[in-house]
C-alpha cells in the first residue's frame, strides 16, 4: 500500500518538484532550466518511489504497533511522532541516493539519468550518492513530527465528530492539511538539503554541514532564500499528502 502511494504521488507532483528544485538551486530557476525539462530525473524517482515509500510504512506501522497508540491516549502522538522518524531513517537510506541523481537531472536537463548516476559514481564513489543523506533525515524528520501526528489527530476528530471511522477521502483531505502546514515550516531544511546535494565536489556545501548552508543562505539571499520554492513545495505537499495519505488507507482497505 506504501509503495503504491509513493509511486502515484511522485509521479503525478513530478513538475512541481522540477519547479521547486530549480528555484531553490543556487545558479537560479532560468540557469538550472527554468519550465525546459520538467521530467528532467522522472527515471531515478520511478525506480526509487515504491521501495522507498514502503520502507517508510513497513517502519512506521510496526513502531506505532508496539507502542501505545489508542486514539484516547495522551501518548498516542508522541507514539507517532517516533515511529514517523524511524520511518524516515530507514526509507531514506532508499530515498538519498535517488534524490541525489533526481534533483541533479533536474538543474542539468540536458543530461540523462544514467550519465548523471554514473558521473557521481566515477567521481564521488557511493558517498557521492549517500551526500545530503544527514541533511535529508534533518530535513524528514520535524517535517514527520508534524505532518503524522497532526494528521492522525485530525482523522481522530473528524471519526469523533461524525461517530464513525473516517473514509479514505476524508483521510486525504487530513493528510492534505497537514502535509501543506509541515512544509511550510520545514521549508530552509529542504532548501538547505537542496544546496547541499547540488554543490560542486569539494565544496564547502559538498561537506554536508546544514547549519552552515542555512548561514550562507541567510547571508547571501536572507529570508528570501531561506523560503526559496515555499509556494511549489506547499501545493506539492498538499496535493501530495492528499494523494498519498488517501491512496495508502484506500490501497491498504481493498488489501485487508
Amino acid at each position: 500500500a506504501g509503495g503504491v502511494a509513493g509511486v502515484c504521488v511522485d509521479l503525478i507532483l513530478f513538475p512541481l518538484d522540477t519547479v521547486k528544485t530549480r528555484l531553490q538551486s543556487p545558479q537560479g530557476f532560468r540557469k538550472a532550466g527554468g519550465f525546459r525539462g520538467i521530467y528532467a530525473g522522472v527515471p531515478s524517482t520511478a525506480i526509487g518511489s515504491f521501495p522507498n515509500a514502503a520502507a517508510f510504512f513497513i517502519t512506521y506501522e510496526n513502531v506505532k504497533s508496539v507502542l501505545p497508540h489508542g486514539s484516547s491516549s495522551y501518548l498516542a502522538p508522541a507514539t507517532h511522532m517516533v515511529a514517523a522518524s524511524l520511518g524516515e531513517v530507514v526509507a531514506c537510506l532508499i530515498r538519498v541516493p535517488s534524490e541525489v541523481v533526481k534533483q541533479r537531472a533536474q538543474v542539468s536537463p540536458s543530461s540523462s539519468t544514467l550519465r548523471i548516476l554514473s558521473h557521481t559514481l566515477y567521481h564521488e564513489g557511493i558517498q557521492g550518492l549517500y551526500r545530503g543523506y544527514k541533511s535529508t533525515v534533518l530535513r524528514e524528520i520535524p517535517f514527520s513530527l508534524v505532518q503524522f501526528p497532526l494528521w492522525e489527530s485530525l482523522k481522530d476528530l473528524w471519526s469523533w465528530k461524525q461517530g464513525h471511522v473516517v473514509d479514505s477521502w476524508q483521510s486525504a483531505v487530513c493528510g492534505a492539511f497537514a502535509g501543506g502546514f509541515a512544509a511550510a515550516v520545514t521549508t530552509p531544511l529542504d532548501v538547505a538539503k537542496t544546496r547541499i546535494m547540488l554543490a560542486k565536489a569539494g565544496s564547502s556545501n559538498a561537506r554536508g554541514n546544514v547549519l552552515a548552508a542555512l548561514g550562507g543562505i541567510w547571508r547571501t539571499q536572507g529570508l528570501s532564500g531561506l523560503f526559496a520554492g515555499v509556494v511549489p513545495r506547499m501545493a506539492a505537499i498538499s496535493l501530495g499528502g492528499f494523494i498519498f495519505l488517501g491512496t495508502y488507507e484506500k490501497t491498504r482497505q481493498l488489501l485487508l
